[in-house]
């Protein structure tokens, strides 16, 4: 019997579901016994979700839960997958990670039609939606400079210009809640924000200056929003085993 739990609501944009299928391919791994690495891992992962299940979506969801830490991981031609770690101090992931607020805007959200509607997007040329995904990718490259050379507000910058391309790759990707929510965050204080996923609910991520982040929290929650810092970790994906108890 294989029972599972997870903590994010579903629909959340978080990459719960590829997490989640990652997570069960290392419980099999071990159990089996089988030498799978975290690129194998990910890509049977990948494969379950995407081909068996024939659910919309990318591959960076399973590479980024079977890897953990803070990469830049590049998807090229013929399905290859680069994952390079990230050489930051310990001062700066501090720093980043007090900059840092994720709020839940209280809607679950099917992603398949975005989804859907970004890959029509994707074969016209010239459309408004192919070009705004060529901008999300020159926004990922700037993004890791900011973060190399330490200068949070460039992120915060970068963020705020993807997060107004992602809006043009589908109608739906932001909705009035979701505009609320952020527009309460730049009130108070907030220097960028990007909705996580698809869009058209779940999570927002906002990068804030680290002295407001807990104003800008209850601010979040006073309006409604399910608000609260986050976390990093420098590990992937992870299993162990415990002794059986005969009941």
């Amino acid at each position: 019997v294989i029972r599972t739990s997870v903590d994010a609501p579903p629909g959340s944009g978080l990459g719960s579901s590829s997490a989640l299928v990652v997570a069960l391919v290392e419980a099999l791994r071990s159990v089996l016994g089988v030498p799978l690495g975290p690129y194998e891992i990910a890509r049977i992962a990948f494969e379950i979700e995407r081909v068996e299940l024939a659910l919309a979506g990318g591959k960076q969801d399973q590479y980024a839960a079977a890897f953990g830490g803070l990469n830049f991981i590049e998807f090229l031609p013929g399905g290859r997958v680069i994952v390079n770690p990230l050489r930051v101090s310990r001062t700066l992931l501090n720093e980043l990670e007090t900059s840092l607020v994720i709020c839940f805007s209280g809607i679950s959200r099917r992603s398949e039609d975005i989804i859907a509607q970004q890959m029509k997007g994707m074969t016209m040329d010239s459309s408004t939606a192919l070009n705004s995904l060529h901008q999300l990718k020159v926004d990922s490259i700037d993004m890791k400079q900011a973060l190399l050379l330490a200068n949070i507000p460039e992120m915060a910058s970068i963020l705020n210009k993807s997060w107004i391309a992602k809006k043009e790759t589908a109608s739906g990707v932001s909705t009035k809640r979701i505009d609320e929510l952020s527009a309460i965050a730049f009130e108070h204080g907030a220097l960028g924000c990007k909705i996580s996923g698809a869009g058209g609910g779940g999570f927002i991520m906002f990068i804030v200056p680290p002295e407001q982040r807990v104003s800008i929290v209850r601010a979040l929650n006073s309006s409604g929003g399910l608000a609260s810092g986050v976390q990093f970790t420098s590990f992937g994906v992870e299993s162990w085993t415990i002794p059986s108890k005969n009941l």
